[in-house]
């Protein structure tokens, strides 16, 4: 990627008739880059406050939420399949 930008990054710089400023405006900013969404109320993780998962990070929210449906899955399967017995075969004696 260094090698890409290398080249025209070279001929922008070599070229007289550009001034400071403008080489300057032409050259990439990160944009929204900087961090996370400014809008409402802070975020906070999941254990600071657990009962209000409205307030808690986007990717903390995805981690219980996925746990949560794991669980559930899971405890319907247990609950499920534990009525069943398997019949065990014998030794031969009656």
């Amino acid at each position: 990627m260094a090698a890409w930008m290398a080249a025209p990054r070279r001929i922008l710089l070599s070229h007289n008739s550009l001034s400071t400023p403008q080489i300057a405006s032409l050259t990439h900013r990160r944009g929204l880059a900087g961090g996370g969404d400014h809008h409402g109320p802070p975020k906070v993780n999941f254990w600071e406050d657990p009962f209000n998962p409205s307030r808690w990070k986007r990717e903390h929210f995805v981690i219980v939420s996925l746990t949560g449906w794991g669980l559930v899955l899971y405890g319907a399967y247990d609950f499920f399949t534990k009525g069943k017995k398997e019949e065990k075969v014998g030794d031969g004696r009656h």
